[in-house]
């Protein structure tokens, strides 16, 4: 049965439908805000999943017949996603993927395709709301809703979900998105803001956030399923007492390894030992095969809890460093004899060459985008091999994850380039990240500013980053200055803020619990400001 709900988002009315289209797929909600309207659906499968991750796959689907218009190129339709609408599908993803409950595993699919659009309104935020939704009133565990907001300043005033010509003017431009509990994903860019000026953007946009999720409670209560049951899959306790026991000294020598490649390797060998240990009386190959996953999930936790009490019990990391200490970095320049600028910078195990070539303004790149053709006068292009980290993989063309870490860096560069009437030069910053251990989007921002110099490029400042994490058990917190990939991946938090000595241009961050305090993330403000 249809059901509307409407609320008052940001001073505009932005109403939630649903049972009226879309209705086989689990939860479908139409979103809609004056012309802009924006169809979300979900699925999840009921099969049964061997996945030992949980593949949740966001689609966001530009129709060109949504602004009017028929889309360029010879076969005149939609082809693959634009930078944009990838860019769009990261956003809609990240704070959606810590709402789901740990342990599941089933396959999930989010569409959200523009319906209509007329740019007073940013579809982006309808459809992360949108995503929200029709997860929320489905049967799929969902821990939700979340809701999005974007926010700028203009003139010193903040302004949520602003029109596109406001955008183009504003000195600030984030994306936020949380729960009513707190904020789980930030994306923007800035004009030199301070750290408290920042603060102010994320707690202005959370309050504007309420009245969506207000309005996903009540169409909940009008039409949702009842959830599907989920239990997480639990490994025998005796197993867990007995590979605790026999391991977690093995797990601790392992990880007072510094050198990321043969820690790596050491914590490899106790698994596998580990495995062979508690498998090798068992003949049936499914129960063994279930096993030996299981033993490797174990010697995983083992490996998550001695990292984690390492930092909060003693204040020390993996590699020996304080909370705030910032590892050893080195820079070159003038590294290829025929690029206009070129710079390597390395940071601890990560290490990036930065290239800058300079064009005349008929290399400027042109956009066949949703409201016209746009011009791009700054390009950067960030790849990362998978030798970078000592893996073989499918080389050629561009991942989700190059494509938003070289968006963030683009941005950070953005704000310190020189006005067009002084430096009239098209310009591309390309990246090639050569070693990766932690943040090499911000290892990017600090090549490019390098090969930037290098060019002669009469920047308005140099800009750095690194990104911050976090240890949170209950009330006991540490905020990590430049982290390593372990402490990403056992974290609670990534936050990249890059920025110059007088403020803020880009900050991005995920975050894989519930939600953070403001307290905490006014520490890492604090934090990456020092560090930078």
């Amino acid at each position: 049965m249809k059901q509307i709900v409407t609320a008052q988002v940001a001073g505009k009315e932005v109403t939630f439908e649903t049972g009226r289209i879309a209705k086989q797929a689990h939860g479908s909600v139409i979103v809609t805000c004056g012309s802009n309207i924006v169809m979300v659906t979900v699925v999840s499968s009921t099969r049964e999943s061997t996945m030992d991750f949980f593949p949740l796959t966001v689609e966001f689907a530009e129709k060109f017949y949504a602004t009017g218009k028929i889309p360029g190129g010879y076969f005149k339709r939609e082809g693959r996603p634009t930078q944009e609408a990838t860019l769009t599908a990261r956003l809609i993803d990240r704070p959606m993927r810590p709402c789901f409950p740990e342990g599941y595993r089933q396959e999930t699919q989010i569409v959200a395709t523009v319906l209509s659009s007329d740019g007073t309104f940013p579809v982006d935020i309808l459809a992360s709301m949108g995503a929200s939704a029709a997860t929320h009133i489905s049967d799929i565990p969902f821990n939700g809703p979340t809701a999005a907001a974007q926010v700028i300043r203009v003139d010193g005033k903040l302004i949520a979900n602003p029109t596109r010509e406001e955008v183009e003017k504003a000195e600030l431009n984030i994306t936020i998105a949380g729960t009513r509990n707190g904020i789980l994903m930030v994306e923007g860019e800035a004009n030199f803001i301070t750290e408290a000026e920042a603060l102010e953007a994320l707690k202005f946009g959370h309050d504007s956030m309420m009245p969506a999720l207000d309005a996903q409670e009540k169409l909940r209560e009008l039409s949702g399923k009842e959830k599907r049951a989920f239990e997480p899959k639990q490994i025998d306790a005796d197993l867990r007492t007995k590979v605790e026991s026999d391991y977690t000294e093995a797990v601790k020598s392992a990880l007072s390894i510094t050198e990321k490649i043969e820690r790596y390797a050491k914590i490899d060998e106790v698994a596998k030992e580990a495995v062979e240990k508690y498998t090798a009386d068992i003949v049936d190959k499914d129960e063994k095969s279930a096993r030996q996953s299981d033993v490797k999930t174990l010697i995983g936790d083992i490996k998550y809890r001695v990292a984690r009490d390492l930092v909060l019990d003693t204040g020390k990391r993996i590699d020996g460093r304080s909370t705030t200490d910032i590892r050893q970095i080195s820079c070159e320049v003038d590294l290829l004899p025929r690029a206009h600028g070129s710079g390597l910078f390395t940071r601890g195990e990560t290490q990036v060459i930065g290239v800058t070539t300079l064009g005349t303004p008929d290399d400027e790149q042109m956009i066949d985008a949703l409201h016209g053709t746009e011009k791009k006068r700054f390009m950067l292009h960030y790849n990362f091999p998978p030798y970078s980290v000592g893996e073989t993989g499918r080389m050629g063309g561009q991942s989700r994850r190059e494509i938003g870490h070289g968006f963030l860096a683009e941005r950070a560069i953005k704000a310190i380039l020189p006005d067009y009437e002084k430096f009239p030069y098209t310009i591309r910053v390309v990246s090639e990240v050569t070693e990766s251990n932690g943040s090499s989007s911000m290892g990017t921002v600090c090549s490019g500013c390098l090969s930037l110099l290098d060019a002669g490029v009469p920047i308005k400042g140099n800009v750095s980053g690194i990104a911050m994490g976090l240890i949170k058990e209950g009330d006991r917190f540490a905020v990590l200055s430049d982290i390593l990939g372990d402490e990403d991946h056992l974290g609670d938090m990534d936050f990249k803020v890059a920025g110059t000595r007088t403020g803020i241009t880009s900050l991005q961050m995920d975050i894989k619990i519930d939600s953070i305090s403001f307290e905490i993330m006014e520490q890492a403000l604090k934090q990456a400001f020092d560090g930078r």
